[in-house]
C-alpha cells in the first residue's frame, strides 16, 4: 500500500479528544474524514459489503428487506474471533478503499486531509498516511469523558481502553503528540503543527 502526500491521521483512544482536534480541523477549512461514520455508511449502503458479511460472517447478516442486522452480526463475532476479523478485514478493506477516492477528490486541492481513527494500525491506515498526530490523555481522564458521553460503566469504558492499546511492531517514523489532559491547550498544539507544514 502506497503513502499518499499531504494524509495525516489523527489517532487516539476512546476518550482521548483526537474529535476536539478534528472539529478544530474542521473549522479551520480542512477536510477530514472520520472512518467510524464513513465505515457505518458503507455497511449500510453497499450492497457489495452486505453481500460478504452474509456469505463471511451469517446469512441473518441482512434483514428481508435490506437492512443491516448489526445485533445478529454481533451476536455471531462475539463467540468467534475468526469471525470478528473476517468482519474487520472486510470494513477496514472497505474503508480503506474509500479513502483512497475521497482523497482522490480532495488531494488536488493542494492542503493537507487529515483521517480520523482510533485503530490507525489494526486497520493498516498507519501504512497509507505520511503523518500521524497521536492525542494523548490520561486514562482517568479519558475514562470520565466516556462515561459521560456514552452514560456507559466506567468498567466497559476500561475494557476498550485496554483492547485499543497495541503496541505496533512497526510504528510509523512520523508521529506528534498532541496533549489534551483538561489542562494542556489543544488550540495551539494544533496551530503549530499546521504551521510546521506551510
Amino acid at each position: 500500500m502506497e503513502r499518499l502526500e499531504n494524509l495525516i491521521a489523527v489517532t487516539g483512544g476512546i476518550g482521548s479528544g483526537k474529535s476536539v482536534v478534528c472539529r478544530i480541523l474542521g473549522a479551520k477549512g480542512y477536510n477530514v474524514y472520520d472512518c467510524d461514520s464513513r465505515a457505518r455508511r458503507l455497511m449500510e449502503s453497499d450492497p457489495g459489503i452486505k453481500e460478504r458479511l452474509c456469505t463471511e460472517i451469517t446469512p441473518a447478516a441482512v434483514t428481508p428487506d435490506g437492512l443491516l442486522a448489526r445485533k445478529a452480526i454481533a451476536d455471531v463475532v462475539f463467540d468467534s474471533p475468526e469471525k470478528l476479523a473476517r468482519l474487520n478485514a472486510i470494513v477496514h478493506g472497505a474503508v480503506l478503499s474509500d479513502i483512497v477516492r475521497w482523497y482522490g477528490v480532495h488531494a488536488r486541492e493542494g492542503l493537507p486531509l487529515f483521517v480520523e481513527t482510533a485503530i490507525l494500525y489494526q486497520s493498516g491506515l498507519d501504512r497509507m498516511v505520511t503523518e500521524v498526530w497521536e492525542v494523548t490523555a490520561p486514562d482517568e481522564v479519558r475514562i470520565r469523558r466516556a462515561v459521560l458521553r456514552d452514560s456507559a460503566p466506567a468498567e466497559a469504558i476500561e475494557a476498550r481502553i485496554r483492547s485499543q492499546r497495541v503496541q505496533p511492531e512497526h510504528p510509523h517514523e512520523n508521529v506528534h503528540l498532541i496533549v489534551n489532559d483538561d489542562v494542556t491547550p489543544v488550540l495551539p498544539a494544533v496551530n503549530a503543527l499546521l504551521a510546521c507544514r506551510r
